[in-house]
């Protein structure tokens, strides 16, 4: 399966937007992503040509901050904590499930767009340890019972959109 089409007309939309804006590089960079799931390759040199910058020093962004990504995602972006409270609380048996539910490693992308699974060295939930992030929800006490639950929540949502 292929990632998403990039829709240009969205894409050239929002970086007229952002256009000439002084200190505009990375809300660009966000609202690109946001669309789209990741900075597309080809958005790089017109975003650069729009803020007056060289493509290079744009790659040089995306690069630098690791919230920023030149491949393709999935639908729901799960991130495991690394962190040392969730260490401490068994965030490798997390992975660990994670990797074998998903049959994925970290930084992979599952062949139909649905799941992309990612560490992180701590999302800022020590409280909750160990825990995790799909896309913007943040799930913890983790379990690996309450891991593959919640798995099969998002596998069934996925599901009832394509179906």
């Amino acid at each position: 399966m292929k990632p998403p089409e990039i829709d240009r007309k969205i894409l050239f939309d929002t970086i007229e937007k952002h256009r000439d804006k002084k200190w505009g590089l990375i809300p660009l960079l966000q609202e690109v992503q946001e669309h789209f799931g990741y900075i597309p390759p080809e958005a790089i040199a017109p975003i650069a040509d729009a803020m007056d910058l060289f493509p290079s020093q744009v790659q040089g962004v995306i690069t630098f901050y690791s919230g920023f990504s030149l491949t393709p995602k999935g639908k729901f972006v799960i991130k495991v904590c690394r962190g040392t409270a969730c260490h401490v609380k068994g965030s490798k048996s997390i992975l660990g499930v994670m990797k074998k539910e998903l049959h994925l490693n970290e930084g992979e992308t599952t062949p139909d767009y649905r799941f992309t699974l990612e560490t992180a060295a701590c999302l800022g939930a020590c409280a909750l340890a160990p825990t995790m992030m799909v896309n913007k929800t943040y799930f913890g006490k983790l379990s690996p019972p309450k891991v593959t639950t919640t798995l099969a929540e998002y596998e069934r949502a996925g599901m009832k959109e394509e179906g």
